[in-house]
């Protein structure tokens, strides 16, 4: 038989690895909880930061489907006023019934023309608001730097990006990708959204970049990037798609090429850019200066989210109440 101080000693003993355990435990879950990415939420925000009128279209389909399908809502930055698209507006004198190829009406003319442009497409596309910066669109040039030092007044754009950030609340940043061969300002806008998110505190939005891939091509994209010691950022990586030529309505005849021809019908001082009508089968993203495995998992949701009702779109949604 135990005696008195045994059968005492026992539970004082579990009382205190008990104790012992508890802050272990605490320390375990809090470390899990750290680790477990933030979910995304069912209303997920998108900034579009792009250098020009137009430069949306890389991305129509997604936009399209995040502000229709899953109740997402989408803004866009443009950085440039698009008078350097002159030399494209030929048929668009007869509709405009302006001589906009001559270079001195057509950069006079079509920055209010390419801003009335692009807020057709984006109430095509969903887009909620729409901020302008209105810097020069000089010329093309494969130069970042001529961009940032020449065109542009790149600390005020800088300010201007990171405050519409700061205020935004984004989920993540639509951009195209700086691939070595894309215009220096497609380049600039993409460095920019990055630089800005670099001096954010607190929570950041995960920086999509988008390239768009037709099946007609024989070369396989490339994600390597421009490179440049003085501009340094990191592809991750993981590929996200979002297919055009998903089929739905009656008797599956329809797909997001409707979508992504209207965006481009609305561009109409953009001759060529017409050219592009039923080009593009994939709207493909990398994400850029991957900060957190948290990044990938926003990505993957959002993606998965757009896949899973790609087949079932929305195309009027209720309003929302007061």
């Amino acid at each position: 038989m135990r005696t008195l101080c045994e059968r005492i000693r026992r539970p004082i003993a579990i009382l205190f690895f008990a104790l012992l355990l508890v802050p272990a435990l605490a320390r375990a879950q809090a470390s899990q909880s750290a680790a477990a990415p933030p979910p995304l939420g069912p209303h997920p925000r998108v900034l579009i930061v792009v250098a020009h009128p137009d430069d949306e279209s890389c991305f129509s389909a997604t936009v399209y489907e995040i502000t229709h399908n899953i109740g997402g809502s989408v803004d866009q930055l443009i950085i440039t006023n698009g008078e350097g698209g002159y030399r494209y507006s030929l048929l668009a004198e007869g509709y405009y019934h302006e001589p906009l190829t001559n270079e001195a009406v057509g950069r006079a003319m079509l920055p209010d023309i390419r801003k009335r442009e692009v807020l057709e497409a984006g109430s095509i596309l969903g887009i909620t608001t729409h901020f302008f910066l209105d810097e020069r669109d000089v010329r093309y040039t494969l130069d970042i730097d001529e961009v940032l030092t020449q065109h542009w007044n790149a600390a005020l754009v800088l300010d201007e990006v990171k405050h519409r950030l700061e205020v935004g609340n984004y989920d993540f940043v639509f951009t195209l990708f700086p691939s070595a061969d894309t215009h220096g300002a497609h380049k600039a806008a993409a460095i920019t959204a990055l630089n800005a998110i670099a001096e954010m505190q607190g929570d950041k939005p995960v920086v999509l970049a988008c390239q768009d891939a037709s099946s007609r091509s024989a070369t396989p994209l490339d994600w390597t990037g421009f490179q440049s010691a003085q501009h340094p950022y990191t592809v991750a990586p993981q590929r996200y798609s979002v297919d055009r030529n998903v089929k739905f309505g009656f008797n599956n005849v329809m797909d997001y090429q409707i979508i992504a021809n209207w965006v481009i019908a609305a561009q109409k001082s953009q001759g060529a850019f017409q050219m592009g009508v039923n080009d593009i089968d994939k709207e493909q993203f990398a994400i850029l200066d991957l900060a957190a495995p948290s990044d990938a998992t926003k990505a993957d949701q959002l993606f998965h989210a757009l896949s899973d009702t790609a087949a079932h779109p929305v195309p009027l949604r209720p309003a929302s109440s007061p």
